[in-house]
């Protein structure tokens, strides 16, 4: 049995222009559709205009000061720390909880917000990402309930924790 297979992706991945984020950077790549970078870009980069513009407003004295915080704090929120994966025993198919690892659990995160995002529709993407970001930063929102959702069903399952190895 041979190990995983590492990609170089992760050395390849340059940080976005903007904020010299790799984070963002991979994020961006997930809004990606059709090969579109460019407009990926500018759907991520006008979002945090408009949370800029809302932390502007903001009078919570320890609410984030700049966008991109407000999108690290998002994503450090929704990030999942266990997860259920299906396992056969015996013939019996159990949902294990397991521990969910780093990569995966920004992985989990970006996909999450983003469909929130797209579930929704008639608004301009950005207006709708801006939005999705700025709630899960106050620990509120769609992707939140699913990061729970999630959380959860491990609890529920949490018998049959000594199934994972």
């Amino acid at each position: 049995m041979g190990g995983k297979r590492f990609t170089k992706a992760e050395e390849q991945l340059r940080p976005d222009p903007r904020f010299n984020d790799r984070v963002v950077s991979r994020f961006i790549n997930c809004v990606m559709q059709d090969g579109k970078k460019a407009v990926a870009q500018r759907c991520v980069y006008d979002a945090f205009d408009i949370i800029q513009a809302k932390l502007a407003k903001e009078t919570d004295p320890n609410a984030p000061k700049e966008a991109l915080e407000v999108f690290q704090r998002a994503i450090e929120n929704v990030k999942p720390f266990v997860e259920v994966r299906s396992k056969r025993i015996g013939g019996a198919n159990y949902q294990v909880p397991m521990q969910v690892n780093r990569k995966r659990q920004v992985s989990l995160a970006f996909r999450w917000l983003l469909e929130a995002v797209r579930s929704e529709k008639g608004r301009p993407i950005a207006a709708r990402l801006a939005d999705e970001l700025y709630n899960a930063a106050r620990g509120e929102g769609k992707a939140m309930g699913t990061r729970d959702q999630t959380h959860r069903m491990a609890e529920a399952n949490r018998a049959f924790a000594h199934f994972a190895n």
